[in-house]
C-alpha cells in the first residue's frame, strides 16, 4: 500500500481505543493499545472493536493524522447522499464544513478535496482493524470461544461494510458498468508493517470479497456471545441481523434479487415497525425499534459543529442550520396522502423568514403564501413553529422545511445517535427485489406490511403495473428514508439523474445549485463516481496517475 497510506493507518492503532458504552471510558495504563497487545486477550480485542465503533462518529483528526476537524466521518458521510442528490434541499447560502460546496457537486470531483480524502483513508482505517482481528483469529493460535466468535463476525461485517461503501463510491456502479473490468479499489489484507497491496482490483473482485466477508460474518456469529451492553449502546455493535442487512444491500446493488429478498427477511427478523409516535420522535436513538445498526454517540465525544444534526437537522443551533433550514423536495411532500402521518414532518406552508433565502422570497415583503394576509399573522406563524419544535431566537424558517431528524433536546448542540440500519429499508429492498424478478403480487406483498404502517388508507390495487408499482416504490423509499443517506445509492442503481427543474420543481433555486441542478443519470455521466485521493495517487506506486477516474 502506499506509503501515505501506510502512515495514516498504523498510528490509528496507537491511539487510545475507548469504548461506545461510558463503563469502557477509563484508558489502558498506557493511553493506548499496540498491535501486539491487541490480540493478547478476548478483552483487548474488544478495544479495537470499540476504537472502530468510535471512529465510526469521532473527529476525524482523532482517528488518524492528516485529518480535519471539519468532518466527524459518518456524521458527514451518512447525510452526503442526500445532499448530493438535492434531497435534503438548502434554502441559503452557507457553506460550513463544505457542505454547499459538496451539494454544488465540487467536493467529490475534486480528488484534493476533503471529501475525497477522508472517506478513503477512514474506510481503509476500518479495513486494517477488521485485518488485525481476523488474521490474528484465522491463524488457529487463539482459543475459540462464543465471545471470540463474536469478535470475528464483527470484524468480517466491518471489512465488507468498508469494502462496499468504497466500492460504491470510487468505482463505476455494478448494474451500469462492467464489473469484470471496471477499476474497483485496492485489496487490502495485512494488518501489519510492511503493508502489501494489489492495483486497484475490479469491481467485481471487490463485490466478490464483500460477500465471502459477509459469509464469513453470518457463519462466525452462530453460536456466538454479544458483548455485555445494552439500551443504545448494544446496537453499536454489530450481529447478525447487521450482516444480513449488509448482504441485503449488496445482492439489491449488484441485482442479485433473490440473495437481496432471502438476506433482508433475516435481516429484519426482531425489529418491528415504528408506531406513528416514535417514527415522528426524530430519529435521534438507536433504541427506536427498528434500528438493527447504529452509532451511540456518548456525550464525551461530542462533535459539536460537525454532527449529522448539525448538517440535516432543523433543530440544530448552529450556524449552518439556523441560516440554511434544510427542506424536502414539494414534489415528494405534495404526494403524499393526508392519510400517510410521515405527511406531518413536513410544514409546506412555514413562512419564508429568511431575508438572505436563496430563491428570493424571504421576509414578510416577499411573501406569497395567502394564509398569511398580514405580517402579524406571518409573524405568529414563525413564533408558533420554534416554540412546538424547541427553536432558537436565529432559527429561520422556510417553506417545506422538515422535522423528521429531530435531537434529543431541540435548540442545543447536544450529540445523538447515528442510525445506519432500520428494518424499513428490508421491506423496501424485498419488494424492489421482487418486483425485480417480475413478481408483482409478491412484490405488493412485501411492501404492504410498512405501507399500511405509514398509510391508513394504502391500497395495493391501486397499482395495476410493474411500471406504476415500480414508480411508487420509488416514492417509498424517498420518503421512508429521507434525510438518511440513500439517494446517492438509489440514484445509481437506477440510473437516475438529478432534475430540480421538472414537474414544477423541486423548490430548490438554480443560482444557488448551479451546476448540480440538472444532472445526467450516472450510466453517462462519470461525475457520479467519486475522485481517487490525489494524495493516494501521489504516494501508491501500484496506483498511477492514470487510475484515475475519469
Amino acid at each position: 500500500m502506499s506509503n501515505k497510506l501506510k502512515y495514516l493507518l498504523l498510528v490509528f492503532l496507537m491511539i487510545p481505543i475507548i469504548s461506545c458504552n461510558e463503563e469502557f471510558l477509563e484508558r489502558t495504563p498506557t493511553d493506548a493499545i499496540s498491535a501486539a497487545d491487541a490480540l493478547a486477550n478476548e478483552d483487548n480485542m474488544q478495544l479495537v472493536l470499540n476504537g472502530v465503533h468510535r471512529g465510526l462518529y469521532s473527529q476525524s483528526q482523532t482517528v488518524f493524522p492528516g485529518g480535519s476537524t471539519a468532518r466527524a466521518n459518518n456524521h458527514y458521510w451518512v447525510p452526503l447522499g442526500d445532499n448530493l442528490v438535492g434531497t435534503l434541499i438548502h434554502s441559503a447560502n452557507a457553506n460550513n464544513l463544505s457542505w454547499r460546496s459538496a451539494m454544488q457537486w465540487n467536493e467529490h470531483t475534486d480528488p484534493t478535496t476533503l471529501t475525497t480524502r477522508l472517506m478513503w483513508y477512514h474506510r481503509y482505517n476500518i479495513i486494517l482493524h477488521a485485518n488485525l482481528l481476523i488474521n490474528g483469529i484465522e491463524s488457529g493460535s487463539l482459543t475459540e470461544t462464543p465471545r471470540l466468535r463474536n469478535i470475528a463476525g464483527q470484524a468480517y461485517t466491518y471489512r465488507a461494510y468498508a469494502y462496499l461503501a468504497l466500492v460504491q463510491h470510487y468505482a463505476r456502479g455494478y448494474l451500469i458498468g462492467n464489473p469484470s473490468s471496471d477499476p474497483g479499489v485496492p485489496l487490502l489484507f495485512s494488518s501489519e508493517s510492511p503493508f502489501t497491496s494489489e492495483p486497484r482490483s475490479t469491481v467485481q473482485e471487490i463485490y466478490d470479497q464483500v460477500e465471502s466477508d459477509l459469509n464469513a460474518a453470518i457463519a462466525w456469529f452462530e453460536n456466538s456471545e454479544a458483548p455485555g451492553v445494552g439500551g443504545a449502546a448494544a446496537k453499536a455493535q454489530l450481529n447478525v441481523s447487521a450482516a444480513h442487512g449488509l448482504k441485503a444491500r449488496w445482492a439489491l446493488s449488484k441485482g442479485d434479487w433473490q440473495t437481496a429478498v432471502n438476506e433482508a427477511i433475516a435481516a429484519r427478523e426482531g425489529y418491528p415497525l415504528l408506531n406513528e409516535s416514535d417514527w415522528k420522535s426524530g430519529f435521534n436513538t438507536n433504541t427506536l425499534s427498528e434500528v438493527i445498526w447504529g452509532s451511540n454517540v456518548i456525550a464525551a465525544e461530542t462533535t459539536f459543529f460537525r454532527s449529522y444534526f448539525y448538517l440535516a437537522s432543523n433543530t440544530f443551533n448552529g450556524s449552518q442550520i439556523r441560516n440554511n433550514p434544510k427542506f424536502a423536495d414539494r414534489r415528494l411532500v405534495d404526494a403524499i396522502p393526508d392519510t400517510d402521518y410521515r405527511k406531518d414532518v413536513f410544514l409546506p406552508d412555514a413562512p419564508n423568514s429568511n431575508t438572505s433565502a436563496a430563491n428570493g422570497e424571504g421576509g414578510w415583503a416577499n411573501n406569497t403564501n395567502p394564509l398569511y394576509t398580514t405580517e402579524e399573522e406571518f409573524d405568529a406563524a414563525i413564533a408558533a413553529i420554534k416554540s412546538e419544535y424547541g427553536l432558537v431566537s436565529g432559527h429561520n424558517t422556510h417553506p417545506y422545511m422538515h422535522f423528521k431528524l429531530k435531537q434529543a433536546n431541540p435548540g442545543t448542540i447536544d450529540p445523538d445517535d447515528v442510525i445506519y440500519m432500520r428494518s424499513s429499508e428490508m421491506y423496501l429492498i424485498e419488494a424492489e427485489s421482487k418486483l425485480m424478478m417480475n413478481d408483482l403480487d409478491g412484490a405488493k406483498e412485501a411492501l404492504r406490511p410498512l405501507a399500511e404502517a405509514r398509510d391508513s388508507a394504502w391500497d395495493s390495487d391501486a397499482f395495476a403495473t410493474q411500471q406504476s408499482f415500480m414508480d411508487h416504490l420509488k416514492f417509498q423509499w424517498r420518503l421512508e428514508m429521507w434525510g438518511e443517506g440513500f439517494g446517492y445509492t438509489n440514484h445509481i442503481r437506477w440510473d437516475e439523474g438529478v432534475d430540480h427543474a421538472a414537474d414544477g420543481g423541486s423548490g430548490a433555486s438554480e443560482v444557488l445549485y448551479q451546476q448540480s441542478y440538472q444532472i445526467e443519470r450516472p450510466s453517462v455521466n462519470p461525475e457520479w463516481v467519486f475522485k481517487i485521493p490525489q494524495a493516494e495517487i501521489d504516494a501508491n506506486p501500484n496506483i498511477s496517475p492514470s487510475d484515475q477516474n475519469p
